[in-house]
């Protein structure tokens, strides 16, 4: 090729059926890493019972498990840059589904083999990083101007995913639980993860990750003069080295991956607390039968699903840092009224629906706000390690609660103190990160693009 053909090269266009194909995959994506998530604190109690497991025990071993989560979870952000989103969709989503086979064998691997297949999951909960990077830029990258208007909205559709997979855990829980077992039931999750994993194959690659590919090979190549300027054409910055982990922690990255790590890890106390071991809360703050608690999560992720859709559109209109901020801050004050109020069961029902729809909700934003915040170079490893460290909060939250508990505490004061407050704390965290950065569209970019509106982002 020669070098005019170099320096005019330029990726495919994004068609509107790619875009809805990605879309579609990615919501079912995250939905069914979700149902594996959210399926092991429905069952814990379950478990705990099987393994002969008290309640401390059975927090500890959360604890424990959150941590390997962390760690399996950062893997997620060097396979996006290197290898691209959609191999980062279908790596994520197939660990989603290992982790949920696996689990079948709790009763019968020692607790530190128990520990290692659920530190799995960690893949699946990076997975809406993966989604958050990769939308971002199809998005970004579209000819439509009805999406480019309406994107956080779209995304919101997709980060739905959490309270379905949460209502999908929670409703064939009921229905299979007396049917196949526990044990059962993790099969049964793990087919839909592998079936999306195989499906990621068909996706369309991002424009601004096949750019950066392309820039690459050029440097590689030694076509340094070329590269420089398909940069300048494209507006791409950075492509001359190659990514690490520690980028995301130098310049004006710092100040993105701070505050949104930081209000990821609190908001996550809360996750953890009010999602994962919801039907523990419920049943041991307001005596609610476990068959009761099922009926509650079920309830309180459809108004959920509400949450995203309507945090996904505040977004698009009053910028999402704010949306998200908002969000959080309520959630923390409505569940502080939920463990202190009375244990009449539509009171309760009430006020974790309603805390719920500001705990969650804000995700239809905070992803495709992290996938905004990274330029592309960097974008699937800033993603994937604000999405990763989220679990950390997990880890503190069950750590501090089974000390609690451990000496005499009671769950009230446990999810108050290690739910409802960090889910205040974390809107506020959000609130320092950078206000309305953008992902620069490399087929439509012109040179210094990404310098302006990195600038326009302060």
């Amino acid at each position: 090729m020669s070098i005019q053909n170099e320096t005019d090269w330029r990726p495919a266009p994004v068609t509107n059926r790619q875009i809805k194909f990605a879309t579609v995959l990615a919501f079912f994506a995250w939905a069914f890493a979700v149902y594996d998530f959210i399926l092991f604190g429905i069952l814990l109690p379950e478990i705990g019972r099987d393994l002969d497991l008290d309640t401390a025990e059975q927090a500890e071993l959360v604890t424990w498990m959150a941590i390997g989560a962390v760690l399996l979870g950062l893997l997620a952000g060097p396979v996006v840059d290197k290898f691209g989103r959609k191999a980062g969709m279908a790596f994520t989503t197939a660990g989603a589904g290992i982790a949920s086979a696996l689990t079948a064998l709790a009763a019968v691997v020692p607790l530190w083999g128990l520990v290692a297949i659920r530190s799995l999951s960690g893949l699946g909960l990076s997975e809406q990083g993966v989604n958050g990077a990769y939308l971002s830029e199809l998005y970004g990258a579209s000819d439509d101007p009805r999406i480019k208007k309406r994107q956080g909205f779209i995304y919101s559709l997709v980060q739905g995913g959490w309270p379905v997979g949460a209502i999908l855990a929670a409703a064939l829980t009921a229905i299979l639980l007396p049917i196949i077992g526990w044990a059962g039931c993790f099969v049964f999750a793990a087919i839909p993860s592998l079936i999306v994993a195989a499906l990621a194959r068909k996706l369309r690659e991002s424009p601004q990750f096949q750019s950066v590919q392309k820039l690459r090979r050029l440097q590689d190549k030694g076509a340094h003069q070329e590269a420089e300027q398909l940069s300048a054409s494209l507006g791409i910055e950075e492509h001359e080295t190659r990514s690490t982990l520690a980028d995301i922690f130098r310049g004006r990255s710092l100040r993105t991956t701070l505050s949104l790590s930081m209000g990821h890890i609190l908001n996550f106390f809360s996750v953890q607390v009010f999602s994962v071991l919801g039907t523990t809360v419920l049943v041991n703050v307001h005596n609610v039968s476990f068959t009761n608690s099922l009926a509650i999560l079920l309830m309180s992720n459809v108004i959920a699903y509400l949450g995203y859709l309507t945090h996904g559109f505040l977004g698009d209109r009053f910028g999402r840092r704010n949306v998200i901020a908002f969000g959080w801050i309520t959630g923390g004050i409505v569940f502080t009224a939920m463990i202190f109020g009375p244990s009449d069961f539509w009171t309760v029902v009430a006020l974790y629906s309603l805390g719920t729809f500001f705990l969650i909700g804000p995700y239809s934003c905070v992803l495709f706000f992290v996938g905004e915040s990274f330029e592309t170079r960097i974008r699937g490893r800033g993603a994937a390690f604000v999405a990763a460290v989220g679990p950390i909060g997990a880890i503190l939250s069950s750590a501090l609660a089974a000390t609690l508990l451990a000496n005499d505490g009671t769950w009230a004061t446990a999810a108050f103190l290690f739910g409802a407050i960090p889910c205040a704390l974390s809107g506020v965290a959000v609130l320092f990160s950078r206000k309305h950065p953008h992902v620069v569209d490399p087929v439509h970019a012109h040179p210094g693009a990404a310098e302006v509106e990195t600038e326009l982002a302060d």
